[in-house]
């Protein structure tokens, strides 16, 4: 059976839905095909349900930290992982229906469920459907690598997608990968109350990012009780009755890690493996990923690639900004295009790690004039008023133009605060306009004001460890907005 559409889309991740809506919105008539769940991987396995499972991770830390607050406990919890597991299929699983229940009432919109695959650039097969269209829209996302590791095909491991099923507590978890995915789930895990080990081939944790926010990172998770194996050069595996021993190649500690789990979080790779898209004269890089121009064009007229699979972004926020390119180009005759985003993310641990722009290595290797301002978050109000003073803040800025090169925030509310830095970014004006602004008391915004008064030459200020131990600066007190006397 053969059905003709004015535009196809393949996968209902985040990028998918909402073109599918603006296009059926004008008329257009739109099939959407999903192989597998509806929503992508945020809704199924990655930012919903974990960071569901982190808010339960949290409860039990505050718990335990009651006796700090003078809440008086006996300073334990008691974790069922059960009712942890059913809490976040609720949540992710409402989100999931949502999502399908939006486009299958969409007007104009038709969705099919099943593998799709090129036959053309204008046809695409699912079953024994074939559907042709001249538009056509890849969201199919992505998923984890499996390495190849010595050994591995011996042990059970899991993944970020089917730890998501575990609804016991594992006695040790040994998470191979000190990025994004490894720092998270180790931080919830040892809140759950199993002991856990990273595992990481290089020299620091979450290496995307400057060395001091690095090694600050480290310290909130050691400070938990998290075992930090860096320079884990020869990674292999073995069992050893119930256990799975994972040998490591360090310069230090013992040469064996003794653990009940493994957890795999050394990347994702696309899902364009399967897709045919040589039939359609789609163009892929050595790791998968869909080439794509600024306005994400494919290699193959009237396709495009939106989400984690074209490798312009690979979080959520920038899928769906990918539909609003895209969208606007076609429809709205307003241009827009990648390179205008700014690099933006966070960090789910706690505390969370708000980032924008560029970091201070990458300002430094520029060679361009830069200020920089530091600031403990033992020298923020609102973080010792919470008793989350772990972490640090810091800004950089060209010194010709003033306008904000980049920041990062790893402290309590880091992951908000971020954005009145990355708004300013966008509107392309100079630091004075948060310096001169005048920001609620007691927040963690208003120290970014306080910072940006105290801007030192980049070339004077390299280093700064005691702002990554979140040490307090000499001559300024805990809270105290010295610079704009403003007491706590």
């Amino acid at each position: 059976m053969s059905s003709t559409y004015d535009a196809i889309i393949i996968g209902a991740g985040q990028a998918g839905p909402f073109l599918a809506q603006r296009l059926a919105g004008v008329g257009k008539r739109v099939a959407i095909i999903e192989r597998k769940l509806f929503g992508g991987t945020c809704v199924n396995t990655g930012c919903t349900p974990t960071k569901t499972m982190i808010a339960s991770a949290h409860a039990a830390h505050m718990v335990r930290r009651g006796a700090e607050f003078g809440v008086v406990n006996n300073g334990s919890a008691s974790i069922d992982m059960r009712l942890v597991k059913s809490r976040k299929d609720a949540i992710s699983g409402q989100s999931r229906t949502e999502v399908e229940s939006w486009l299958r009432g969409m007007t104009n919109c038709t969705v099919y469920q099943g593998h799709a695959r090129f036959e053309s650039s204008k046809e695409v097969s699912v079953g024994l459907e074939r559907l042709s269209a001249d538009r056509i829209f890849i969201n199919v996302g992505g998923r984890a690598v499996t390495p190849q590791m010595p050994g591995i095909e011996g042990v059970p491991y899991l993944t970020n997608s089917s730890i998501m099923d575990v609804d016991f507590l594992p006695r040790h978890l040994i998470i191979i990968g000190g990025g994004y995915i490894g720092v998270e789930f180790a931080q919830m895990y040892r809140r759950f109350g199993s002991e856990v080990t990273i595992i990481e081939t290089a020299s620091r944790l979450a290496r995307r990012e400057d060395e001091d926010v690095s090694t600050a990172i480290q310290g909130i998770l050691e400070h938990e009780g998290i075992n930090v194996r860096v320079n884990a050069t020869c990674i292999g595996f073995s069992r050893r009755g119930e256990d799975v021993l994972a040998q490591v190649d360090c310069a230090s500690g013992d040469p064996e890690v003794n653990g009940s789990h493994v957890l795999l979080a050394v990347g994702r790779r696309p899902n364009t493996d399967d897709l045919g898209l040589p039939e359609a004269g789609v163009a892929v890089d050595e790791r998968g990923y869909i080439l794509v121009d600024d306005e994400l064009r494919t290699s193959a007229p009237g396709i495009w690639a939106l989400g984690d699979c074209n490798g312009k972004g690979a979080f959520t926020h920038t899928a769906f900004n990918d539909a609003e390119i895209v969208a606007a180009n076609l429809l709205d005759n307003d241009p827009r295009k990648v390179s205008d985003r700014i690099t933006a993310y966070a960090l789910y641990i706690d505390p969370p790690l708000g980032r924008a722009g560029s970091t201070e290595e990458e300002v430094r290797r520029t060679g361009r004039r830069a200020l920089i301002g530091r600031r403990s978050m033992m020298n923020v109000g609102r973080a010792v008023e919470k008793g989350e003073t772990q972490g640090f803040m810091k800004i950089i800025v060209d010194a010709q133009t003033h306008k904000i090169l980049g920041a990062a925030i790893l402290g309590t509310g880091g992951d908000e605060a971020i954005h009145s830095i990355l708004d300013v970014m966008y509107a392309g004006a100079p630091y004075t306009v948060i310096q001169r602004a005048v920001h609620i008391h007691p927040t963690v915004s208003e120290l970014i004001p306080t910072m940006l008064g105290e801007l030192q030459p980049l070339s004077d200020s390299a280093g700064a460890p005691e702002l990554a131990a979140g040490a307090q600066s000499e001559g300024q007190f805990a809270g105290v907005r010295v610079s704009r006397g403003v007491g706590g």
